[in-house]
């Protein structure tokens, strides 16, 4: 007998989901029986494009247009998703911006712009999702996050804080959330290949930077849209109970390898020439 879709007739919310990332997760949502609530602020026509995929898949789609960082749109996003479905089930907030910029050159409004948009919705968001999902027995809330929140990158400083502060959310969901069924983590992916890598300037001078990063990635190739979403949808399934709170890096292992141990073709050195490192490091100290 044929089973059920896993998230049949689930709804789930997706910020940020007419391009890239966001898009893939609407998508991978709707291919496994969710109807789905599409977010977009600048571009429309990305954002339809999508909503016309996921009706093509069978399901519906509210397309809403909504500035995050204002609390008002944001509170109006989850007003509408309520009342064209009468709940919800998963949020995933995925939308991010910032202004990258060196530590020095950073600006108040570039500070505030990072902070609203990638971090603050995530917490007024699950206020206002907890109730909806807690009527229909619980539910799922993940962010996506960067490396940026842990690692140093180029200009990174407003969007990696707020990053950071976004993980930080994540885990006081988790605990405070638990007693009503709703499981809340993050997906940290690497170097994801869409169109949003063009706003990067170390990216846009640096042709061959793709190309270098690849190499370094041990599992051979960079992320994709399709591996976060596959991710993404684990982490709203039954099997990924007991995981709470936690950050789940999807990179490929590029950030595991320390520089100068692990070389550009991912070969580990041996532990013999370890072992013979630190017994050179042991008999000059016993000189």
């Amino acid at each position: 007998m044929k089973s059920d879709p896993p998230f049949q007739n689930k709804i789930a919310l997706v910020t940020g989901s007419g391009r890239g990332i966001g898009r893939a997760i609407a998508l991978h949502f709707a291919q496994h029986g969710a109807d789905v609530v599409i977010n977009f602020f600048r571009n429309r026509e990305p954002a339809e494009e999508t909503a016309a995929q996921v009706e093509t898949l069978g399901r519906q789609a509210l397309v809403v247009k909504a500035n995050l960082g204002d609390l008002d749109d944001l509170q109006r996003l989850f007003d509408e998703a309520e009342m064209a479905f009468g709940g919800l089930d998963i949020f995933v907030h995925n939308a991010a911006s910032g202004f990258n910029r060196p530590v020095m050159e950073q600006r108040p409004k570039g500070w505030d712009w990072s902070m609203n948009i990638n971090a603050r919705p995530l917490l007024f968001g699950a206020q206002r999702a907890a109730p909806l999902m807690a009527a229909r027995g619980g539910g799922h809330i993940v962010a996506i996050t960067s490396p940026g929140a842990r690692r140093v990158l180029p200009d990174y400083v407003s969007v990696g804080a707020s990053k950071a502060a976004l993980e930080a959310v994540t885990r006081y969901l988790a605990i405070e959330l638990a007693p009503k069924n709703i499981v809340v983590n993050a997906v940290s992916p690497g170097m994801v290949l869409t169109e949003a890598l063009q706003h990067f300037d170390v990216i846009r001078k640096d042709q061959d930077l793709i190309e270098r990063a690849t190499s370094l990635t041990p599992a051979g190739r960079l992320v994709t849209p399709k591996d976060v979403a596959e991710v993404v949808s684990f982490l709203c399934s039954p099997a990924a109970e007991m995981i709470r709170g936690q950050v789940i890096v999807v990179d490929g292992g590029y950030t595991l390898p320390v520089p100068g141990v692990v070389d550009s073709e991912t070969k580990i050195r041996t532990l013999g020439e370890m072992n013979q490192d630190r017994s050179f490091i042991s008999e000059e100290n016993t000189k």
